[in-house]
């Protein structure tokens, strides 16, 4: 029973993007089965609507339960499942902290949090909101937004978290541009004193939306740190990327 549920399955999954169609001797050619077997599952799968055959060419597609099954995956998808796996695994690479951040209207929201065990730990969590134009997280959003949105941030009330909040607009602008040339943003203690943080804009088919974060203390994140963990947040960004585009997903808050 099991032995024909596995083939089942397998026949199941020969039905790609690719090879949306199948005959039933091409299948079974295919797979290296007996044409027997394989139209027996064909027909038991055919009943149950999980595949459908073609009446004039008689070769089989995907049936409507294969699709209602998949629309209750899709709405069951959100960040926790699909997103966290891939910033749990750039947590275990750094030994930091990791933070998705999400653009909403002129602020930044962070939208989730993976911490690493047993070290210093920040404040800030899930639902945090903050301005674009302080660290690295945030102006790493706002360096690749509208210039006339740019100019209504830098040219308002910008309140100084820390001594070292970057709130001169002629500084922050000379910032946005070397943050663009070279893709990923630096700060320290700006928002949080003795906190370095490291982010790379997150992009949804070119339009920014967000970035991903890896923080620590300064006494953790060196230079050399930094420079090795750059790449593996790029290729990080990259994933979740892709995972918003294959699962079509919308980071809400």
């Amino acid at each position: 029973m099991l032995k024909t549920l596995d083939l089942a399955l397998k026949v199941l999954k020969m039905f790609t993007k690719e090879r949306p169609v199948w005959g039933g001797r091409e299948l079974a050619n295919e797979m290296g089965l007996n044409h027997t077997n394989i139209y027996r599952i064909l027909e038991t799968l055919e009943k149950n609507r999980f595949i459908s055959k073609d009446k004039v060419t008689k070769k089989y597609s995907l049936g409507y339960a294969t699709w209602e099954l998949g629309m209750i995956m899709y709405e069951s998808l959100n960040v926790s499942n699909i997103i966290r796996p891939v910033m749990e695994r750039l947590r275990d690479k750094t030994g930091e902290s990791i933070f998705l951040t999400v653009l909403d209207k002129d602020e930044a929201v962070t939208l989730d949090v993976v911490e690493p065990e047993n070290k210093v730990k920040f404040s800030v969590s899930a639902g945090s909101r903050a301005p674009l134009y302080v660290g690295a997280t945030y102006r790493t959003i706002l360096a690749y937004m509208p210039e006339d949105f740019i100019d209504s941030v830098i040219h308002s009330d910008l309140v100084k978290y820390t001594k070292t909040t970057m709130t001169d607009p002629d500084e922050i602008k000379t910032e946005l541009e070397h943050i663009r040339e070279r893709g990923w943003a630096q700060s320290q203690g700006e928002y949080t004193w003795d906190v370095v943080a490291v982010a790379v804009p997150l992009f949804d088919r070119g339009e920014i939306i967000g970035s991903v974060t890896v923080s620590g203390p300064v006494y953790r994140m060196t230079e050399e740190k930094i420079k090795e963990y750059v790449p593996v947040l790029m290729e990080t960004r990259d994933e979740i990327a892709s995972v918003i585009e294959r699962y079509q997903l919308k980071l809400k808050v």
